[in-house]
């Protein structure tokens, strides 16, 4: 029941994912022992390093001196000390400086690292996806500058999207980058900026959309890169805020107000948006990592606190663990469930997202992405659910100590809240469930999906026939919805009334699956099936 505790798990996760045995064929520098090492050093720095200043982050938060943001203490000496580790570029190219491990490995890692401190985490999760995005997109030049300094920990890097009249909206982006003497400067305002502003690193880089034509909507917007310095001064970027928020107030959410900033271009002109997804699909997996981490520790908390706390049974005997009473077993029993099925969904589709960059048929390759890009937003936001959700049942557990600063659980659910809000709150993952992911694409990544899962709940069903069989029954249910839900195509308005529903569907059947691969690797409880309600 503590970051050792998680490391086995986890290990235990890995050896049922069938992915990840099939990419260990083709990265044997990734047997079960190194792994099983990395883990253990992660979980390590973790409980040594992040652990320590996450209550301190909380209580004290991030402040506003003299136009520039103060971090809370602590966290400057453990964010380089995570890029020091390696951490941060685990996952980066090694041309760049990078380990170039697979993205499972690193997934398997982050939950670990969220459960120390989340707050803290969120400007390395920025950092490192921005290095991939750059990596990818930006021209040698700019990915050369940057993304060793990225890796290194010596720079950061933010997402910079939402404005005060264009969230999720992102076609009403006023942000403007006008091209004068061979250079771009930017000008506008953004909002909801994480690290935003910081002291951890001597420069910070902002991934910025901005509008660069007359086109409307999207098709007019482009990728830079602001820097806070060119040159050693400062780009015309000022801070005006920062968000007073529920929760991670060791993360400074920043308002900036660009002023002729300058800018350089990433990628193609007025391909912004679709180039900045590779950035936003790594920050959603990142998410359900959070969700995941902070999960963990409060199922850990719950089940520690429920086998010390004495209370009930014979009265004329010594009090008995409430971890004895039926009612607190079915909670436990829930939030552990809960908790180990969204380990094995990330690690399944991390081990997806590697197998698919492997994959040299372009139609088996199409097949993988489509699977990919289905489960993201299943991910992303049930993860982010999760984390809010197990820090709530375990509150319950401890009762009225739950509900008071002396355990962490109160930090857990306020810091958890925003997850399924930000990057794609769950609305828009469910329209994105629902238009993209079943009629743009033809329903391909969900049929993929009923295939991968109905053959391999084929070959469990001699050991676990009720489970397999209860399992079926979801994954038919799930069926017939995106059957009803394809034939609504022309009935948007009644579609986009039940996506919510439909996105809750899908996470049910890939759920259903994933218990029974639980229960084959030893988890599960007598509650069966009835584990996932919760």
């Amino acid at each position: 029941m503590s970051f050792a505790d998680q490391v086995e798990r986890t290990l235990a996760a890995l050896a049922a994912t069938p992915g990840w045995r099939l990419l260990q064929q083709a990265r044997p520098d990734c047997d079960d022992g190194t792994v099983a090492e990395i883990l253990e050093q992660a979980a390590g720095f973790s409980e040594r390093v992040l652990a320590p200043i996450n209550r301190v982050g909380d209580r004290h938060g991030a402040r506003l001196l003299n136009g520039r943001v103060k971090t809370p203490d602590g966290f400057r000496d453990a964010f380089r000390g995570y890029a020091e580790a390696g951490w941060l570029a685990m996952d980066l190219p090694d041309r760049y400086g990078g380990q170039e491990l697979p993205l499972t490995v690193q997934a398997a890692c982050a939950p670990l690292f969220e459960r120390g401190c989340v707050a803290l985490m969120m400007a390395a999760g920025a950092s490192r996806a921005a290095a991939h995005l750059l990596a990818e997109i930006a021209d040698e030049q700019l990915a050369g500058e940057w993304v060793p300094k990225l890796a290194a920990g010596e720079w950061a890097a933010t997402i910079c999207v939402s404005e005060s009249d264009a969230g999720s909206d992102v076609g009403r982006i006023r942000t403007s980058a006008e091209q004068r003497d061979g250079r771009w400067q930017i000008s506008g305002q953004k909002t909801w900026i994480s690290f935003g502003d910081h002291d951890l690193t001597e420069r910070i880089g902002h991934c910025l959309l901005a509008r660069t034509g007359t086109e409307p909507g999207v098709r007019g917007l482009s990728l830079f890169l602001v820097p806070d310095t060119v040159d050693g001064s400062s780009n015309g970027i000022t801070v005006d805020r920062i968000e007073d928020k529920m929760g991670l107030q060791g993360s400074p959410t920043c308002a900036l107000r660009f002023e002729k900033s300058r800018g350089w271009l990433v990628g193609a002109e007025g391909r912004g948006l679709p180039q900045l997804f590779r950035m936003i699909e790594l920050m959603r997996l990142q998410t359900a990592c959070q969700g995941l981490g902070l999960a963990s520790a409060s199922v850990d908390i719950a089940e520690r606190y429920a086998q010390e706390r004495r209370q009930g049974g014979d009265p004329e005997q010594p009090a008995v663990p409430i971890s004895g009473h039926p009612d607190v077993r079915r909670q436990l029993s829930a939030m552990r469930s809960r908790t180990e099925v969204l380990q094995l969904a990330v690690l399944e589709l991390a081990s997806a997202m590697d197998l698919a960059r492997l994959e040299i048929s372009p139609d088996r390759r199409r097949e993988i992405d489509a699977y990919c890009a289905w489960m993201l937003p299943l991910i992303k936001n049930f993860g982010g659910e999760a984390g809010f959700d197990v820090a709530n049942a375990a509150i319950q557990v401890l009762g009225g100590a739950g509900y008071t600063r002396d355990w962490p659980l109160e930090q857990y659910l306020r810091d958890a809240r925003v997850m399924t809000i930000y990057e794609g709150t769950t609305g828009m993952q469910a329209l994105d469930f629902l238009t993209r992911r079943l009629w743009r694409d033809g329903g391909s990544g969900c049929k993929a999906f009923l295939a991968k899962a109905r053959s391999e709940l084929a070959s469990l069903r001699d050991r676990h026939p009720q489970e397999v069989g209860d399992a079926l029954d979801v994954l038919d249910e799930f069926e017939a919805f995106a059957e009803l839900m394809m034939s609504l195509r022309d009935r948007p308005e009644e579609a986009f009334w039940r996506a919510d529903e439909y996105l809750g569907s899908g996470w049910a059947a890939l759920s259903a699956w994933l218990t029974v691969r639980w229960t084959g690797q030893g988890g599960g409880y007598p509650d069966g099936m009835g584990s996932l309600r919760m």
